[in-house]
């Protein structure tokens, strides 16, 4: 399960979405997050689905590698289609005993926030899987500029967002290490209710704390020794530049957005029944 954990991991590959300014894929990222609550219809999410497909082609990051991602968050996915399944009470009832009742609309409202939490992870973690975390930093310091002059700490703000992207492959590698000498030592990890399986994890969090804390004092007396300083006046090694595919995903995203939000709300489907 620890190794199926791949967010802020970075997948090396050759394609247009790698190379485009991060400032773009960050707005991107955002502004597909946002579409997919503008609808609530089928056709609405046939073009999401579509658009995303698009995107995870070129992007030529495995989509077995994509979906390994999904699999720490199905409890969490499982969760939600439950509490909505038999808490939402609209519709034809399809299904009833004792307590639970499944109507059409509790249906539909599970099936829908589960296809749409499944796109906001993957939507999400395609920015990461295509964009450094130096990248990132510097788009999103970049991008948040103009707060600068509401002395809101940008460089701070982006820093920690680095150092935190960063960190996670090194505390998941951390913590298959630990879960392995627990193992190794006869620890049991697996079998038991769900208190005792918490339990077992405490041999587990305690170094895994120490370990993390040690590496953020290490990380920051090395900063202090080399006398960083960040903020204004400091440079970028690779200076960000808005160019013509820049401009061209903008107004491709743009033209997505306000597609799904007209078909997704206003478009019947019977329409799209021939």
């Amino acid at each position: 399960m620890i190794r199926d954990i791949t967010i802020g991991q970075y997948y090396p590959a050759k394609s247009i979405l790698h190379r485009l300014d991060p400032r773009v894929k960050l707005m991107s990222t955002l502004l597909y997050l946002i579409s997919l609550f503008l609808f609530k219809s089928i056709p609405g999410y046939l073009i999401a689905t579509l658009f995303l497909a698009v995107v995870i082609r070129i992007s030529r990051v495995p989509f077995g590698y994509i979906v390994k991602g999904l699999k720490p968050v199905i409890m969490l996915l499982m969760i939600t289609v439950v509490f909505n399944l038999f808490l939402t009470r609209d519709g034809e009832v399809l299904f009833h005993q004792w307590i639970f009742t499944v109507t059409e609309g509790g249906l539909r409202t599970a099936v829908y926030m589960a296809v749409r939490l499944i796109y906001l992870i993957i939507g999400s973690s395609l920015m990461t899987f295509t964009t450094t975390p130096n990248a990132l930093t510097d788009g999103l310091e970049k991008g948040l500029g103009p707060l600068n002059r509401l002395h809101v700490p940008v460089h701070d703000v982006a820093m920690m967002m680095s150092i935190a992207l960063r960190f996670i492959p090194i505390l998941l590698e951390e913590t298959d290490k630990i879960m392995k000498a627990q193992i190794a030592r006869g620890a049991d990890l697996e079998s038991g209710n769900m208190i005792q399986k918490a339990k077992s994890m405490i041999p587990i969090l305690v170094p895994l704390f120490v370990s993390a804390f040690r590496r953020a004092n290490d990380l920051a007396m090395a900063m202090e020794a080399r006398c960083y300083r960040g903020g204004e006046g400091r440079t970028k090694m690779k200076p960000l530049h808005y160019e013509r595919r820049d401009r061209i995903a903008y107004v491709v995203v743009i033209v997505y957005v306000i597609t799904v939000f007209v078909v997704g709300r206003y478009v019947p489907l019977h329409i799209w029944i021939f």
